[in-house]
């Protein structure tokens, strides 16, 4: 078996609804206002690194906390009116940094039409994901915050691989039958750029796709790149396989 026939069968052995049921993606799932799906969506990758079980746990409790209604919360948000604010807690991101996302959230869709409507607009304006995520990422950083939120929305201008933003991105935008991702957003599939993780790098390097030992994104440019090769159309398809091969078979 090829990489490309085992990447194909383990594609489509992945990418189905019984994948919602043990990933963060369940999250927005619970919605059905396209607000609340994307704001939930970004919560959730936000804070979607190390146990999936813990991730899962913790954003139920954000949007418990959101009353279940991310974007009424955020339209009203005054951080003097939250309870059980200091509860909000995933690893090291603190309730410090769920204030302030709430807030640029609110600026973003008070004042610059949305989330869709920052991520579509930047990319029509730029042609790629790497310019559209630095585009994003001020504009995220508009208002006054505090240091320590930084490091929860990657740079990809400094090198970071941005894993998390690329699969909020893969979530909304990536369009296909199984029902896995949304694909309520204007970017198309071929443009993408595939969510590296551990998991992703490593089967990535055992199957020849990673040269590079780095986990940056010049990795994810590279690993991205090969990928295209096998399916030029909608090259992060694959990450349903490399995510389960390392994950789900230990591969």
């Amino acid at each position: 078996m090829d990489i490309k026939e085992l990447l194909d069968q383990k594609y489509y052995q992945y990418n189905n609804s019984h994948f919602i049921e043990t990933d963060p993606i369940q999250i927005p799932h619970s919605f059905s206002l396209q607000e609340d799906i994307e704001i939930s969506a970004f919560l959730a990758s936000t804070i979607a690194w190390g146990r999936r079980e813990m991730i899962i746990k913790n954003a139920k409790h954000m949007m418990n906390v959101m009353g279940n209604s991310p974007y009424n919360f955020v339209m009203d948000f005054n951080e003097n009116k939250i309870e059980n604010i200091e509860k909000v807690v995933h690893r090291t991101f603190q309730h410090q940094d769920f204030l302030y996302t709430i807030a640029s959230l609110q600026n973003i869709y008070k004042n610059h039409g949305g989330l869709k409507n920052v991520f579509e607009n930047s990319f029509k304006k730029y042609g790629n994901v790497k310019d559209t995520l630095i585009e994003f990422r001020k504009i995220f950083f508009e208002c006054k915050f505090p240091l320590r939120t930084q490091k929860h929305i990657a740079d990809v201008n400094r090198g970071a691989a941005g894993k998390r933003l690329n699969m909020f991105l893969m979530w909304l935008c990536r369009k296909d039958k199984s029902g896995v991702h949304f694909g309520i957003w204007n970017i198309d599939n071929s443009k993408l750029m595939l969510p590296l993780d551990t998991h992703t790098a490593s089967t990535g390097r055992k199957l020849g796709l990673i040269t590079r030992t780095q986990n940056d994104w010049k990795t994810v440019e590279e690993i991205t790149e090969n990928l295209r090769k096998f399916n030029p159309e909608d090259p992060v398809r694959y990450d349903f396989a490399l995510f389960g091969l390392g994950i789900f078979e230990n591969f």
